[in-house]
């Protein structure tokens, strides 16, 4: 069985990060999708909504699993025995910070890191982009799948 990670914080899940975990899903016989977990930040959206957003986002793939993790990724894809981190690279400055994570993950476990070039569609997109749109009332319809765009709208209006 070939499987692979996707990790991230995903609040909320854009389709950026849906077209990776798509494309992964293609390639690996399973794909988890780990969803950070960071005490020291607070997200707009709790881990049990991110995780259930993703879960009916990817559900059409039938081979992702999504889980949260708190600690070191390599830790996660041992505990799985996952040897493949798939990580989405937007621009050149995503690369400096991602290929040191992808060497520091191999010498501490073996763990490979696998980069794929984002759509061009979607190159300029992140969460905390969608999220600082959507507060000023920006349209943000097209970035996020239609589920995440509804919990988006009224999170954004109770805050």
């Amino acid at each position: 069985m070939r499987r692979a990670v996707c990790p991230g914080s995903f609040d909320p899940i854009t389709n950026g990060h849906l077209d990776i975990i798509s494309r992964a899903s293609r390639l690996y016989d399973e794909v988890y999708v780990a969803v950070m977990i960071n005490q020291a930040k607070k997200g707009l959206f709790e881990i049990e909504e991110r995780i259930d957003l993703i879960r009916r986002v990817t559900a059409e793939y039938g081979n992702v699993r999504v889980e949260a993790f708190h600690g070191l990724l390599v830790d996660f894809c041992k505990q799985r025995e996952i040897p493949a981190i798939v990580k989405g690279l937007r621009a050149v400055s995503d690369f400096d910070y991602e290929l040191q994570m992808a060497q520091m993950n191999n010498g501490l476990s073996g763990v490979e890191t696998l980069f794929i070039p984002t759509n061009p569609t979607y190159s300029f997109l992140s969460s905390s982009l969608v999220k600082e749109v959507a507060t000023w009332g920006g349209d943000v319809s097209h970035l996020v799948p239609e589920e995440v765009l509804g919990v988006l709208t009224e999170r954004l209006r109770k805050d």
